[in-house]
């Protein structure tokens, strides 16, 4: 299992660790990734996705995994996450063409 966000492709860094006599040594710094169930209200479905914890607090403040997706570039996501874009972005062409049609 790779460690990547699902969501924003944040990733495993590498660096430095620097003693206090200016000694270095590689080191990678890991994302901090949680497992999470989240759901689209477009498609009524529940998703585990494995999302670091700064995309769970902006999937929350743009209002849920549909908002977030509809902004989402498509290149930053996992091909799982990009088949549920696509799934959503159709469903809510659908709805807004039935409620324009109504």
């Amino acid at each position: 299992m790779a460690r990547r966000c699902e969501l924003t492709g944040k990733a495993v860094m590498s660096g430095n660790n620097v003693s206090h006599a200016n000694n270095k040594s590689r080191r990678r710094f890991l994302p901090n990734l949680c497992n999470v169930s989240l759901i689209s209200d477009a498609l009524d479905r529940t998703f585990r996705l494995r999302i670091s914890a700064a995309a769970l607090r902006t999937v929350e403040h743009r209002g849920g995994l549909d908002a977030f997706l509809k902004k989402a570039r498509e290149e930053d996501l996992s091909p799982k996450v990009q088949i549920l874009r696509r799934d959503i972005l159709k469903k809510v062409a659908e709805t807004d063409a039935d409620a324009a049609a109504a």
